[in-house]
């Protein structure tokens, strides 16, 4: 529950008491539109003052930096050169659109620990002044929010309801679908006509809205492709975003989940499949010395190699790529340290 905003209230009041002159006086025309006059301005100056202090939907909160977008990815974000490339030419083609023709739809694919949770953080951090906490930014974790197959009907009504009331409010809303392989399989298409090319569904308009999907669908392909590549002697950075969509989008479409046989995907309502490569050693490492600095410590390549061997890598004859990328990095640093 929100606090209560005392100076919006008394404001408010002011309104109700200048809008009874009106009402209650048998007063001039003159007197009653100088009423309305101080009435509007009053209204303009609650909003103005409700918005420099608590956020709003506008252009003071809701912001579009993707210079500083870009910048952070390609400073915090390892390995991963078609996300960067992809994510920032999607959101700022829709975004700097006067009139988009539909809803922005960016769907990240890869294995755990690739970085899907944390760029979608980075996205909502640069186009949102509260970032993650924005009133305008909503997360679903499908296990958590959506765990019972047998309640899907329940979770169709809730979630119509959850997107038109909040798009109501705010044009710009994201909303993020983490597990989205883990949701029940049929809810994701609840929302597809929000995502659909029309102008307006019942007199909201969705089009400057963005929804992100995180899954692991499509992972066992990307890493089999990079592998492919690996082992023709080519570099990582090589790889072009065509040589992944269609593995990513075949997967999304064929693996059990919550994109299975999406009416979506067939009818490419989806406005990028983003490919998260599979995380190399020299990658972990990258996020290992990241840890280390945010913690104060002094970044040697004896604790780095030492963290590194932590974790575990595959195909077994190579151990190129980390099975769980960068996401156990954090609590293997701090085991370490406890034992030095």
């Amino acid at each position: 529950m929100k606090p209560i905003h005392y100076f919006n209230v008394y404001l408010l009041l002011q309104v109700v008491s200048l809008s009874s002159v009106v009402s209650l006086e048998p007063v001039t025309t003159g007197i009653a539109v100088v009423t309305a006059v101080a009435a509007s301005t009053l209204v303009a100056t609650h909003k103005f003052l409700t918005c420099k202090f608590y956020e709003c939907c506008n252009e003071g909160w809701v912001k579009s930096n993707f210079t500083g977008m870009k910048e952070t990815l390609i400073r915090k974000l390892h390995g991963q050169h078609l996300v960067i490339d992809v994510t920032i030419k999607s959101l700022k083609a829709h975004l700097k659109s006067r009139q988009p023709e539909k809803a922005m739809v960016l769907s990240f694919h890869g294995w755990t620990g690739g970085g899907k949770n944390f760029v979608s953080r980075i996205i909502a951090d640069h186009l949102f002044v509260k970032g993650m906490e924005s009133e305008f930014v909503h997360l679903f974790v499908a296990t958590l929010h959506f765990p019972h197959e047998s309640k899907i009907e329940t979770y169709k009504d809730q979630l119509r309801e959850w997107i038109k009331g909040n798009v109501t409010l705010c044009a710009k809303s994201m909303f993020i679908f983490d597990e989205i392989d883990k949701m029940p399989h049929g809810l994701i298409d609840t929302i597809k006509p929000y995502l659909d090319y029309y102008q307006e569904i019942n007199g909201v308009d969705y089009r400057r809205t963005i929804f992100i999907f995180l899954g692991n669908t499509g992972g066992n392909s990307i890493t089999q492709k990079s592998l492919e590549h690996w082992r023709d002697g080519k570099k990582r950075e090589d790889i072009q975003f065509k040589d992944m969509e269609e593995a990513v989008i075949l997967g999304a479409y064929n693996q059990k989940g919550g994109l299975w046989h999406s009416d979506m995907i067939r009818q490419n309502l989806v406005s990028a499949f983003v490919p998260f490569l599979p995380m190399e050693r020299r990658h972990v490492k990258m996020c290992i010395q990241d840890d280390l600095k945010s913690k104060g410590i002094f970044v040697t390549e004896e604790l780095l190699s030492k963290v590194a061997d932590e974790l575990q890598y595959f195909p077994s004859d190579l151990k190129l790529y980390s099975k769980s990328g960068c996401k156990r990095i954090s609590e293997k640093v701090d085991l370490i340290m406890e034992e030095l």
